[in-house]
C-alpha cells in the first residue's frame, strides 16, 4: 500500500494536511485562544504561541484534532511523529494526517516511529533537513485489517503511556534532588544552609576546591574500533555522557576504579562530573579524574559540592586547575558531609533504578516494533 492523499487501504482513507506560519510582524495574529503547535511540540498537550482567528484565516497555518498523526518535517526533528494532543493550528513544519475513515492512527504512528531512522537515511543523508510531505505521502506500509490495527495500536499506547509515566517519575526524582542541592548547601556566600539535617548547627568553613579534590588526567585512551572486543565487560566512558561501548585487554595506563577506590570525572568541556564507583576505562582526553585529597572528607558529599557549582564554561574553555581548583566552597564537618552524602547517594541510586526500568521499556518496546511490523 501506498501512503498517499485519499488513497484507499482497503476501506481505509487518509487526508493530510501542511500547515503555515502567519506574519510575525502583524501583532493582532497573535496571542489568542489557538494553540500554535510546531515541530517541537508535537507530542506535548501545551503551546508556547497562541494564534487569533485572523491569525488562522490570514494564513496557511491549518487546525487539527486530538487524536489526529503530527509529522515533523523539518530541522533537527525530523521524521518525529506524535498523536496531537490538543486541538490547535500547525505551521508549515508539520504535515497532519488525519482520519477520514476506519483506521487506527496509533498504528500508523508506531509504523512511522519505525521507519524514522531507515525515512531520515534515505533522504536526509543521515543528518538535519527537510523532509516533504510528498515523501512521507509515497511511503510504502503494509496494513493489516482494522480490527488487528486497534490490537496493535491499544498495545502500544499501552506501552507508551507506561514508558511516559516512568519518564515524569524520572523527571520529578531529578527536580527534588536539585531542590534539596539548593537547601542543603549554603547559597550567597553564607557559612549556614537553609536546611540541615538534625543535631548540626556548626557554621560551615571555606575551603578552596583544590583543597578537597586533587587532578590527575589519565595516559592513554580508547581511540579505534579495534581497541574493544565483543565481551562488553568493562564500560568505556566518554566525555559528555557516560555508557558503555565495549572494552580493551590493554590495560596499562588506563585509570581503573572500583568501590574502594571511587573516583569523579570531570569533563573539560561541559563541567559535567559524574561519580563512579566501578571498573571502568577513559575514552576523551577531555576527560579529568579527581579524588579525594585526604580521607577526611566524605567524598560522595564532595561530589555534590562539585554538582553543585553553579558556573557556565565558556566556549572551548578548558581549566580544571586553573580555575575550578581556585573556586571557594564551604564545607561542614565530617559527620554532617557524611549524613548528607548518605542521602544524596540514596537519592541518586532511586534515580538510577527509575532510569534503568525507562531504559529496559524503551528496549521492550523497539524489540516489540521490530516484531509487530512488516
Amino acid at each position: 500500500m501506498i501512503l498517499g492523499k485519499s488513497v484507499s487501504w482497503g476501506n481505509l482513507q487518509l487526508h493530510f494536511l501542511g500547515g503555515g506560519t502567519p506574519s510575525a510582524g502583524n501583532s493582532s495574529y497573535y496571542k489568542g485562544d489557538i494553540p500554535f503547535i510546531r515541530s517541537g511540540e508535537i507530542n506535548s498537550d501545551k503551546t508556547e504561541l497562541f494564534l487569533t482567528e485572523d491569525g488562522l484565516k490570514n494564513s496557511s497555518a491549518k487546525m487539527v484534532s486530538v487524536g489526529d498523526i503530527l509529522y515533523a518535517l523539518y530541522g533537527a526533528t525530523s521524521g518525529e511523529v506524535g498523536i496531537s494532543q490538543i486541538n490547535g493550528a500547525i505551521n508549515q513544519a508539520i504535515l497532519a494526517i488525519k482520519p477520514i475513515d476506519e483506521y487506527s492512527s496509533y498504528f500508523i504512528m508506531q509504523w512511522l516511529k519505525l521507519q524514522k531512522q531507515k525515512i531520515i537515511d534515505k533522504y536526509l543523508q543521515g543528518g538535519q533537513g527537510n523532509l516533504s510531505g510528498s515523501i512521507v505521502k509515497n511511503l510504502i506500509l503494509n496494513v493489516p485489517n482494522f480490527e488487528e490495527q486497534q490490537k496493535i495500536g491499544s498495545f502500544f499506547k499501552k506501552l507508551d503511556d507506561t514508558i511516559a509515566l516512568h519518564q515524569r517519575k524520572l523527571a520529578k526524582l531529578k527536580k527534588l534532588k536539585q531542590g534539596y542541592l539548593q537547601k542543603l548547601f549554603p547559597r550567597n556566600g553564607s557559612k549556614f544552609p537553609q536546611l540541615r539535617f538534625s543535631g548540626f548547627a556548626d557554621a560551615w568553613e571555606q575551603h578552596k576546591l583544590g583543597e578537597l579534590l586533587k587532578y590527575e588526567q589519565p595516559t592513554k585512551y580508547m581511540v579505534k574500533s579495534t581497541d574493544y572486543d565483543d565481551k562488553f565487560e568493562t564500560p568505556v566512558l566518554t566525555a559528555g555522557q557516560s555508557f558503555i561501548l565495549g572494552y580493551t585487554d590493554e590495560t596499562d595506563g588506563i585509570k581503573e576504579a572500583s568501590s574502594d577506590n571511587p573516583v569523579i570525572i570531570f569533563d573539560d568541556f561541559t563541567t559535567s562530573s559524574h561519580y563512579v564507583g566501578f571498573p571502568f576505562k577513559v575514552k576523551s582526553s577531555a576527560m579529568k579524574l579527581l579524588s579525594l585529597v585526604s580521607d577526611v572528607d566524605d567524598f560522595y558529599f564532595v561530589y555534590n559540592v562539585l554538582s553543585n557549582l553553579n558556573y557556565t564554561p565558556q566556549s572551548h574553555e578548558r581549566h580544571w586547575i586553573s580555575k575550578f581548583s581556585g573556586f571557594n566552597v564551604f564545607v561542614p564537618k565530617h559527620d554532617e558531609q557524611k549524613s548528607i552524602g548518605d542521602f544524596f547517594r540514596t537519592i541518586d541510586s532511586t534515580i538510577i533504578l527509575h532510569q534503568r526500568k525507562l531504559e529496559k521499556l524503551q528496549e521492550l518496546k523497539k524489540g516489540y516494533l521490530q516484531k509487530m511490523f512488516c
